[in-house]
């Protein structure tokens, strides 16, 4: 049996941040400070300026400033949209 990860795609209009997998991933919205796990319930939220973090399947954890945007949450599936981000 293989295990669920989330598949992340981080970008701004400039670049892609980030492209992978992952196991968890941390931002804060204007309803509050997020945790994303496998099988999170789906959801759309308004980023505020603040961090992301994305922890890899290694355990690595990936830092990154963002300044507003916006993150997509379903079926182990993340998009970030990001107005800028800064690793």
């Amino acid at each position: 049996m293989s295990e669920k990860t989330l598949t992340v795609e981080f970008v701004t209009p400039e670049k892609r941040v980030f492209s992978g997998k992952a196991i968890s991933l941390f931002a804060r919205t204007l309803e509050g400070d997020l945790g994303i796990l496998v099988d999170h319930a789906p959801l759309f939220g308004v980023l505020v300026d603040g961090k992301v973090r994305i922890k890899g399947l290694d355990a690595s954890l990936q830092e990154f400033e963002v300044s507003g945007g916006f993150i997509s949450v379903a079926y182990n599936r993340i998009s970030v949209l990001g107005e800028s981000a800064t690793q």
